[in-house]
């Protein structure tokens, strides 16, 4: 019997700036992004009628509201106010590949909607926004988890673009949801820490025998 030590290496995966097939994520966030005009259309055409299932805070009646809460917005201004930072940071997001983005995305996603139901003020909260302050606390702290310069220049040039936004996570104007962005960006945070355990993992000598 002999025996094989040899290296599973995802490190190059997960340095990575540019997805791997960038015009299908590009597709597939911008797809994302369309879904959100189709649903705002939808409800200007009902009279508002989607701004009340967002998520009410302790409202044990209303559990399917998680899953609908960054899908409804306010208004065009509103959703063109998310729209456009989503398009970029998501595509950013996609760089490690599209399952682990869309793995990415339950977390911020969850992460977010949760914290606002255990931790809101009352009212109903909706928007994307919690996503993307998650896809941007995910490209700040991914390349210090990674150790990679260039994904930490990224995120400099991320952070000249929207690094006054994180001021969003505090208590600020009436009526915006503070807490969504700030369990947002503590999805996006523990998304960068999961991605990089399993790479980590993923990447530890793997032996075979024969």
């Amino acid at each position: 019997m002999a025996t094989y030590a040899g290296t599973v290496d995802r490190t190059a995966l997960a340095k990575r700036v540019i997805p791997p097939h960038p015009v299908l994520s590009f597709l597939i966030v911008a797809g994302f992004v369309g879904l959100l005009y189709v649903v705002e259309a939808y409800d200007v055409a009902t009279n508002n009628s989607l701004e009340g299932d967002g998520v009410r805070p302790r409202d044990f009646s209303q559990w399917d509201n998680l899953i609908w809460m960054p899908l409804i917005h306010s208004g065009w201004s509103h959703l063109t106010g998310n729209a456009v930072p989503l398009l970029l940071l998501g595509f950013l997001a996609t760089s490690g590949g599209l399952k682990q983005f869309f793995q990415v995305t339950v977390v911020i996603w969850l992460t977010s909607a949760l914290g606002v139901w255990v931790f809101g003020s009352a009212g109903s909260h909706i928007g994307a926004s919690g996503l993307v302050f998650g896809f941007l606390a995910f490209l700040l702290v991914r390349g210090i988890f990674a150790k990679s310069w260039l994904q930490l220049l990224i995120a400099v040039g991320v952070f000249a673009l929207y690094g006054a936004a994180l001021w969003g996570v505090l208590p600020g104007r009436p009526g915006i949801s503070w807490e969504g962005h700030l369990f947002g960006a503590i999805g996006g945070v523990l998304a960068a820490w999961g991605v990089a355990r399993d790479n980590h993992r993923s990447s530890a000598p793997a032996r075979f025998t024969a």
